[in-house]
């Protein structure tokens, strides 16, 4: 057999010789919030921005 045939087969004998894993287990949903707890916003901090840099004047020369 070509290893492509192989490859296509391999399935079959996995269903037929079982795997050593065992089966996933289901999950549940978690939680949550609990009954009656608050929920806060978070907390926000002030916008800092940077001061706009102004070109430095020429001194103006007197005539």
């Amino acid at each position: 057999m070509t290893p492509g045939r192989v490859a296509q087969a391999i399935g079959g004998v996995f269903a037929a010789i079982g795997t050593p894993t065992s089966a996933p287990k289901p999950r549940g949903k978690s939680p949550g919030w609990q009954q009656g707890k608050k929920r806060h916003r978070k907390n926000r901090c002030p916008i800092v921005k940077k001061t706009v840099a102004r070109p430095p004047k020429e001194p103006s020369v007197a005539v």
